[in-house]
């Protein structure tokens, strides 16, 4: 028996009951599994996240056939959840290095050749040059947590190491946002690329941002509020702010950060900021 939707939904594929599940202020991370084979691309990157928690949003902000972008595509994950979505992915990545491991992934775990138009190989702040204005019916991402990838080599950051992966998305000073050493020029690049998202996304619809705080050196960052203080208020085009989940990460190992001298937080959560186009 098929699940009945309300015609006047017009904004995903969902029953009232799976609606009402979706509108919890948290969810908790999905991750693949360490030993499973479709882990293997996205534990490359430095800062990757899970395409099944993408999945999730991409299932509750779209209807199939609709057209998603992320503007930070690292590995290829919305798009990927896209594909077995039954939408149409997008993605920009700067890294040239990334853009052919998402190749590589989509061809081997999906079946796909993606094209130069649904994966673009350039800088973000170049957005409105391959996409005309209201392209886009949803727009979900994760930027650069600012240089703390950079940072002395910590807990994690060595293991990685040790692993065999890479610990920062690349050595390009000029371009990299992730190497920008001041934190408002950081966030005046990254807003910048999020009003080009608002250009192209349609009105009356979402973008959603996943983001982290952080600590840079003895100073814990709010990243998140910093970034909801830069889109909602002192521009002429201003996105309204329509929620805050928290993605919980319950799995991540814990670290003797501080310990024994100082509080020093193991960052267990992520938010994702629910933005929405006016009209």
């Amino acid at each position: 028996m098929s699940k009945e939707i309300d015609k006047r939904n017009k904004l995903n594929d969902l029953s009232g009951k799976e609606w009402i599940v979706e509108t919890k202020s948290f969810f908790f991370q999905k991750g693949l599994g360490a030993n499973s084979k479709e882990a293997k691309y996205e534990k490359m990157h430095p800062a990757p996240f899970s395409y099944t928690d993408i999945s999730r949003l991409i299932k509750f902000f779209t209807k199939k056939g609709n057209k998603v972008l992320d503007p930070f595509l690292g590995v290829g994950s919305t798009i990927k959840a896209c594909l077995e979505l039954e939408r149409e992915g997008y993605g920009v990545e700067i890294n040239s290095h990334w853009c052919d491991l998402t190749k590589e992934r989509l061809l081997k775990e999906c079946k796909f050749k993606i094209n130069s138009n649904h994966l673009i190989c350039d800088d973000s702040r170049h957005l409105l040059k391959h996409y005309e204005k209201n392209y886009f019916d949803f727009i979900v991402t994760s930027p650069p947590y600012w240089n703390i990838l950079n940072k002395e080599k910590d807990y994690k950051a060595k293991e990685r190491i040790t692993n065999g992966y890479v610990t920062k998305y690349s050595e390009d000073n000029e371009l990299d946002l992730g190497n920008i050493k001041n934190y408002d020029d950081f966030l005046d690049a990254v807003v910048d690329i999020f009003f080009q998202c608002y250009d192209v996304l349609k009105p009356e619809k979402y973008m959603c941002i996943i983001v982290s705080d952080f600590r840079h050196k003895s100073e814990f960052i709010s990243y998140h509020s910093d970034l909801i203080q830069r889109m909602t208020k002192g521009r002429s085009k201003k996105f309204i702010l329509n929620g805050i989940k928290i993605l919980v990460q319950n799995a991540k190992k814990l670290y003797p950060y501080g310990y024994p001298f100082s509080y020093v937080e193991n960052i267990h959560h992520q938010y994702v900021l629910i933005f929405k186009k006016p009209k």
